[in-house]
């Protein structure tokens, strides 16, 4: 079977379809409260340091691998998979509108509580929507469905981001709340539609079964040291990128462009082409195999850092700042499509739910604490030695490619 061949028979598949869905569901919730909330609490007069507060609120998305092991191992009605699918996403969708119950100044305490109920709920789906996309997907489809749930999650956003927010300038915010709320729809019909996966051997009988094994697994599979390398990378490698991006808004600000000018350029350039640069990063892993596209796509997200150091020397320059947004958000929908693939195929079909949250969550401890330095940093060594800096510190992530990811080695799935 030719390339060409098999890209197409990898797009028309309904497994592309199912993924579309899982990440709208994903991403949803989660751009609810860091987009919507936000919004809500500043226009009805809260103080912008307790808004600031509820940025703890995604802790739950950093910490999931501590409850996930529940998920490999209580079976509740409707398969391991959809059961717990449809319990998250139905707390959801009943829960998202009970902010409207509530006024900001009153009851501040009773929303960050609903907030963070929100949030462990999202972050439950989260685990299950990762573990059901791996089981479901075939090895050759792992690079091409993970860039459309990514970019299907990042679309989410436009329904929090844009769309709820001209809602509310025409609506009271409880209708707004409750219509959001009513996206969760297509995930819940998703769900009770799809098939559960079909697994060659036996999930944990123990619940301390489902907690130890996944880790006993990993770390005996290639050694300590390796687990410990595949870690490291998993830390590293989007590392620079993630502190380059963590101050964006504000180094706009600085460089003298205006609200508007950062609103309309970031949305339209920053949005799409992360889009397309996740659709191209799937179709061409198919043909590059994961190693490569980590090394190819990782270069591609070093260099755009750079953009951001050029723009700090030029200031304020329309196109360049376009260019420059435009550029890294190609480089992070590649390098996320490869970094994805890469977390899939390390999983282990019997533990994927705990296996793939600890990944996760290792992966988002650079945005939830490494991100908290930069701004010191920048304060001490300015924008552009700043930037060169996060450039710099993309290359162990690179460099680890040797040990985990070689150029002309072939990621073995785990069996």
């Amino acid at each position: 079977m030719t390339n060409n061949s098999t890209i197409k028979q990898v797009l028309l598949n309904k497994h592309m379809l199912i993924c579309i869905f899982t990440g709208f569901s994903s991403g949803l919730p989660l751009y609810i409260l860091i987009a919507l909330l936000p919004a809500w609490l500043r226009s009805e007069g809260v103080d912008l340091k307790a808004i600031g507060l509820f940025a703890l609120i995604q802790l739950p998305f950093t910490w999931k691998f501590l409850w996930a092991p529940l998920f490999d191992r209580y079976i509740p009605p409707l398969g391991r998979r959809r059961g717990w699918l449809f319990i998250s996403q139905l707390t959801l969708i009943l829960s998202i509108p009970c902010f409207g119950l509530w006024h900001p100044q009153l009851d501040l305490w009773t929303i960050a509580y609903l907030a963070c109920l929100i949030a462990f709920f999202s972050a439950s789906q989260d685990i299950v929507l990762d573990a059901y996309r791996r089981e479901l997907l075939l090895d050759i489809e792992l690079g091409l469905g993970s860039a459309i749930h990514v970019n299907a999650y990042k679309i989410a956003s436009l329904i929090p981001g844009s769309l709820s927010l001209i809602l509310a300038d025409h609506l009271p915010w409880s209708s707004v709340f409750f219509i959001t709320a009513l996206f969760m729809l297509p995930g819940i019909v998703m769900t009770l539609c799809i098939s559960e996966p079909q697994l060659k051997n036996s999930p944990p009988k123990t619940l301390k079964a489902a907690v130890i094994e996944p880790f006993q697994e990993f770390l005996s599979r290639n050694g300590v040291q390796s687990a410990l390398l595949v870690l490291a990378f998993i830390f590293f490698y989007k590392l620079g990128d993630s502190m380059a991006t963590a101050l964006a808004t504000p180094f706009y600000l600085d460089m003298g462009f205006s609200k508007t000018e950062i609103g309309l350029i970031a949305k339209n350039a920053g949005l799409w082409p992360s889009v397309i640069g996740g659709l191209l990063g799937g179709i061409w892993m198919i043909k590059l195999g994961i190693n490569r596209a980590l090394w190819l796509f990782g270069i591609i997200q070093m260099l755009a850092i750079l953009g951001f150091a050029w723009l700090a020397t030029i200031g304020h320059d329309l196109p360049v700042l376009a260019l420059v947004i435009g550029i890294e958000a190609l480089g992070v929908g590649l390098g996320t499509a490869a970094f994805v693939a890469f977390i899939a195929h390390t999983t282990h079909p019997l533990y994927t739910a705990t296996q793939f949250a600890l990944f996760t969550s290792l992966a988002a401890v650079p945005r939830t604490f490494a991100n908290a330095a930069t701004g010191y940093l920048v304060d001490w060594l300015g924008w552009k030695a700043f930037f060169l800096l996060c450039f710099v510190i993309a290359i162990p992530g690179m460099l680890l490619l040797f040990k985990v990811a070689p150029w002309n080695g072939i990621h073995k799935p785990v069996d």
